[in-house]
């Protein structure tokens, strides 16, 4: 009873830790568009991201 219990435990942490991993990109870019504290793509910010975008597209 006490393995069934202790697995059934490590696989739900596990799940947990898979979903945060998923949602934590998903929870921080909308909490940026929701309070305006996003960076700004103007000039060498914008150079910068397009930059870092391509080269992770390669």
């Amino acid at each position: 009873m006490l393995a069934a219990l202790s697995t059934s435990a490590f696989l739900s942490l596990r799940v947990l830790a898979l979903a945060s991993l998923l949602m934590a990109p998903v929870g921080a870019l909308a909490y940026s568009k929701a309070s305006g504290n996003g960076i700004g793509k103007q000039g060498a910010g914008l150079v910068l991201f397009v930059t870092l975008q391509r080269q992770a597209m390669t």
